[in-house]
């Protein structure tokens, strides 16, 4: 995979799992809460959403509220599981709170499944 495209892949990640968490605390989404939100300008936000459209995560009503498609939850869901776990995990082991939160953000698009598997066994062990 070219560097260009894993980054495009990453991009596009982070504003579906931010779109999730918005849903999750707003209810109702719209480009400007995921620009605030993620501190990006609107036409950025705009032009991500556009690419987010053409993959068929999200839709977008005529009034501008934007809904993730059942893809788009799966992928979205997946990553802020990541993102969850790892930052869980890196705070586990002494990490402070903001570097666990930026380094998981960092690591959720580049571990492979099979050490992600591990390091959820040993967190989810170690909450019993």
């Amino acid at each position: 995979m070219s560097y260009i495209k894993h980054r495009a892949d990453e991009s596009q990640e982070d504003y579906l799992e931010t779109i999730l968490m918005l849903q999750k605390r707003l209810g109702q989404v719209r480009s400007i809460d995921i620009a605030n939100e993620m501190n990006f300008t609107k036409p950025s936000v705009s032009v991500a959403m556009k690419h987010l459209r053409e993959k068929a995560y999200i839709t977008m009503s005529e009034s501008g509220y934007i809904t993730l498609t059942e893809s788009g939850r799966k992928r979205a869901e997946n990553v802020l599981e990541k993102h969850t776990i790892l930052s869980d995990w890196l705070i586990s082991i002494g990490v402070s709170r903001q570097t666990a939160l930026e380094d998981a953000c960092r690591m959720e698009h580049d571990l492979s499944e099979e050490s992600f598997e591990a390091i959820k066994k040993t967190v989810r062990s170690k909450r019993l």
